[in-house]
């Protein structure tokens, strides 16, 4: 007899169908720009091959009684044109039930992935065997068996969580609310999105001077332009806080492809540190990450996480009860963040397919309390950093632009044309 394959949650899974919906979807976007354009019906057989080799994504969502788990889905995913925002709430009764959402634009092709399913890295991972298989179809004369073989697929769907986490670790985080940035929102449902795209090795040559690391350098510089642009203005007296998610597979063994990050909460006190430039703030943010990206803090954090989803008073909630409460709970959580800002670093391409691709970009999904989200990707020699936005406002965007051509780095721009051009002169736009 047929057996339906299933599978729970992990950890960070299990809160985000309850607290999800229009306003706070938990999307994030991965979009790859190649050097031609898409087509769809090559495109569509490129997904339903990478499915078979990916199942863990060949899912639909189920509600049980205490929690949401994950069941076998037989359908074909829908491939269509992009026709909306970025990172938009996954209606899965108008998606064949998938979780995830493959669509083309001209040259670009993207895939919107709620995250339950997994995180950037684990996004990353099955978007890539995506392209490769859609440039094999399109090239199969170029990328030949030889490169198929280097293509390693190991992966498992264990929840990391569970089997890394420490019983007795107890958190540090601050307690104190986060400056919420001010501003005028773009109308319901809009998303403003804007690549910076950067040359790597001159980012890498400026961020020498200071001995910081990317991550660091553009955390400050994030940190400054929202000062400059938003926090200067207002009086705020509240911390900037920025969270940093972070991969845990960097600390822990896993090879899980289901979700296995914790985060960092850089918390800068403007006012009360005098922290007024960006050489200052640097500093600043230099010393926090010292702080606190050492294993046993990312264990505390990851830990305290993992108990409240092992509450055993939690567990025996029935489902329809839970989502309530949850849901009050997050939106109160997401005041402790001003902006995020996720580097999910290399994505790196084998052989002969990089050949096809010009670059890559990541998205997250803005909210109406954290305004702004902030990602970042590289690919060869270039760096492409996100803004999100719900604000009309696009100065915190442009001062960031500025700061970095200041700095001698080039830097080329494209947005969806959702707010106007940050260059000071016209820009190439794409959706």
């Amino acid at each position: 007899m047929y057996k339906l394959y299933w599978r729970k949650l992990d950890n960070s899974a299990k809160i985000f169908p309850i607290s999800t919906g229009k306003k706070y979807s938990t999307v994030f976007r991965i979009s790859a720009i190649l050097k031609e354009n898409i087509e769809p019906k090559i495109l569509e057989e490129a997904v339903n091959q990478a499915l078979e080799k990916y199942k863990s994504f060949k899912v639909r969502m189920k509600s049980g009684f205490f929690w949401y788990y994950f069941e076998e889905n037989n359908k074909n995913p829908i491939v269509e044109e992009e026709t909306d925002y970025p990172c938009k709430y996954i209606d899965s009764r108008k998606n064949d039930n998938y979780l995830f959402k493959v669509t083309y634009f001209k040259n670009k092709i993207n895939i919107d992935i709620f995250h339950s399913l997994t995180d950037g890295n684990g996004g990353a991972t099955f978007f890539r065997e995506i392209v490769y298989t859609y440039l094999e179809l399109m090239h199969p004369e170029v990328l030949d068996e030889d490169g198929r073989k280097l293509r390693k697929i190991e992966y498992d769907t264990e929840d990391s969580y569970m089997k890394n986490y420490d019983k007795k670790a107890k958190s540090n985080a601050s307690g104190k609310k986060a400056y919420v940035l001010k501003g005028e929102k773009i109308k319901l449902g809009a998303i403003s999105v804007i690549h910076q795209i950067m040359d790597l090795e001159a980012l890498k040559a400026e961020t020498k001077k200071y001995n910081a690391t990317i991550t660091q350098y553009l955390t400050a510089v994030l940190i400054y332009s929202i000062y400059e642009e938003n926090y200067k203005k207002s009086n705020g007296k509240r911390p900037v806080k920025i969270c940093i998610p972070v991969n845990l597979k960097k600390y822990f063994p896993s090879k899980t492809i289901s979700n296995f990050f914790s985060y960092i909460t850089v918390e800068a006190q403007l006012k009360k540190d005098n922290l007024d430039t960006f050489e200052k703030i640097l500093d600043f943010v230099k010393k926090d990450f010292a702080k606190r990206l050492t294993e046993e803090e990312i264990t505390k954090t990851m830990s305290t996480n993992v108990k409240i989803g092992n509450n055993p008073f939690i567990k025996i909630i029935p489902l329809f009860l839970k989502k309530p409460l949850v849901r009050i709970g997050y939106t109160e959580i997401r005041k402790y963040t001003t902006a995020t800002f996720s580097n999910i670093g290399r994505i790196g391409i084998i052989g002969k397919y990089k050949d096809f691709i010009d670059y890559f970009a990541i998205l997250i999904a803005p909210e109406p309390v954290e305004k702004i989200k902030c990602s970042s990707c590289t690919f060869e020699n270039k760096m492409v950093f996100t803004f999100t936005s719900i604000l009309q406002n696009n100065q915190i965007e442009k001062r960031f632009y500025e700061f970095l051509k200041e700095k001698g780095i080039k830097i080329e721009l494209e947005s969806n044309g959702v707010l106007d051009d940050i260059s000071g002169k016209n820009q190439s736009q794409k959706k």
